[in-house]
Order: C-alpha cells, then structure tokens, then sequence
C-alpha cells in the first residue's frame, strides 16, 4: 500500500474518532457545580479543551489506525470471512 492512502485512512481514522471521544469526559455546569447561563443547554460541557480533545482523538485513531494496517498486512479478518449471506445459505 502506499504512502499516501496509508496517509489518507489515517485522516479517516481520526476524522470517526472524533465522534468515538467526544462524549468521554465531558462534565456539565451542574456537575462542576458552577452557575447555569440562560439559554445554554444542561448538557453543554462546562469547559472544552480542544487540546486534550486532539490527543485522545489521536491516540485513538492510531491504535485503530494500526490495527487496519497490521491486519492488512497479515490478513486476520478476510472479506470472505464478512460474508454474512454466504455463510447463511450453507448453513441452511
């Protein structure tokens, strides 16, 4: 595989694991313990750090990252394996 769709799976794998961490960590106003400002909602997190936020989502997306390449590489998990329709009509 080259370098470059090596290079563009990777920006895939951090692009979904953005959605993967986002929900971790958050804590609201209320549970901070802080005053509520009209009109934001309850569940908005009471402070977002966009820097801790990139290294999980880094860390995250390399590990998957590489387990796609390595999997790739010696072949764990094949199409042929997936084909859920295939493997139901032999076994009926």
């Amino acid at each position: 595989m080259r370098w470059t769709s090596l290079l563009a799976i990777y920006f895939l794998f951090w692009a979904f694991s953005v959605f993967l961490v986002l929900p971790f960590g958050v804590r609201t106003t209320q549970e901070v313990g802080g005053t509520h400002v009209p009109g934001q909602a309850e569940s908005a997190p009471h402070e977002f750090s966009l820097k801790r936020t990139a290294v999980r989502v880094t860390i995250v997306a390399t590990v998957l990252w590489a387990l796609f390449v390595l999997n790739y590489i010696y072949g764990w998990i094949t199409p042929d394996m997936l084909d859920l329709a295939d493997a139901m009509n032999s076994a009926g």
